[in-house]
């Protein structure tokens, strides 16, 4: 029979161990934490946020990036597809990830046009972000319908003068790479011409093949096989240098239009405040990545030009990106909200 004091002491045993087992379990999570603090990054799979639907560019970049990591880490890179709202809804989830180095964000030019195009947003474009590196350009080509009398840069500038506002452009939705190009392409060449905008790129160009419309910014992997089967005519390229798909074909600002330049660009960010040795070695890897035979020719067939460089490099990328299309936004009177 328990007298009361044997009970007394058996509940102060009871409790001593209690706490000696909650003390055993403090240093372990302790120690475990410790551990993983430690240990070389990365310990565990990481996560690529992409703004848009899975099998369009930025997503296929993504793909190819992470089966890069994935081979030289061992651990799995997750592309997670959330498309909405021109990119905001996949920006918003990075900009408010934990900056450990495990969700990363692959953005494209709409990163930097939309400080600009909206008038609030659940995120700072710069400040918000630790850029980690500039994956690829995709240039796109100023193509024409056949119907279209001219045959270089500056005869369709020439007639642009000659009949303001008759041309019309084919666009994939304002704010988008498309609309912009042709924005930049406007105010350079200062000439005026009529913008249809359509819910996406492919029934734009489906317009303009048809002959509906009179010309477009289109990327150049899905333009060239119009142009080669003569149901369009490519003039020139948005970006800075010749691209070696197509050598022949010149840059706009070689024909007439000089400084011109729209860059359809992808990159990698991190959340804000990531350590800049994880940043680095990202960079590191992916840029190495960039470089490979295998890697650029996948590319390079893509319709993509592989870009690489430091994350020093690509912030300062960002910032002029957010200068231009702030400057063009305003000229062309542009707001999506």
């Amino acid at each position: 029979m328990k007298t009361p004091t044997t009970e007394r002491r058996a509940r102060r045993c009871a409790q001593a161990m209690a706490i000696a087992i909650g003390a055993i379990a403090i240093v372990f999570s302790a120690l475990a934490a410790q551990e993983t603090a430690q240990s070389p990054y990365p310990a565990k799979p990481i996560r690529i946020v992409v703004p848009f639907s899975a099998g369009g560019s930025t997503d296929l970049l993504a793909r190819g990036i992470g089966e890069r990591l994935t081979r030289a880490w061992g651990q799995q890179v997750v592309v997670d597809n959330r498309p909405g709202a021109d990119g905001i809804v996949a920006t918003e989830i990075v900009a408010k990830a934990n900056p450990d180095g495990y969700t990363l964000l692959m953005n494209a030019i709409g990163h930097a046009a939309n400080a600009s195009l909206y008038h609030k947003l659940p995120y700072e474009t710069l400040r918000d972000f630790a850029p980690v590196i500039l994956a690829a350009d995709v240039p796109m080509v100023l193509a024409v319908h056949p119907q279209v009398k001219v045959n270089t840069v500056s005869e369709l500038v020439a007639l642009a003068r000659a009949k303001p506002g008759q041309l019309n452009c084919a666009t994939g939705g304002i704010g988008a790479s498309h609309h912009l190009a042709a924005e930049l392409f406007r105010i350079a060449a200062r000439i005026q011409f009529l913008e249809v905008h359509y819910k996406g790129a492919a029934p734009a160009l489906l317009e303009l093949v048809s002959g509906r419309m009179d010309m477009m910014f289109t990327p150049m992997l899905v333009s060239m096989t119009h142009v080669k089967a003569g149901r369009l005519k490519a003039l020139g390229v948005t970006s800075p240098q010749r691209v070696v798909i197509a050598p022949d074909l010149p840059t706009i600002a070689e024909s007439g239009v000089p400084g011109y330049e729209a860059r359809a660009w992808y990159g990698l960010v991190a959340p804000a405040k990531l350590d800049p040795a994880i940043v680095a070695k990202l960079n590191r890897e992916i840029d190495q990545a960039l470089r490979s035979t295998e890697f650029r020719d996948r590319l390079l067939a893509a319709g993509a030009v592989p870009m690489g460089g430091s994350s020093q490099e690509f912030g300062d990328f960002i910032r002029r990106e957010v200068q231009k299309y702030a400057a063009v936004v305003k000229e062309a009177g542009i707001r999506v909200d």
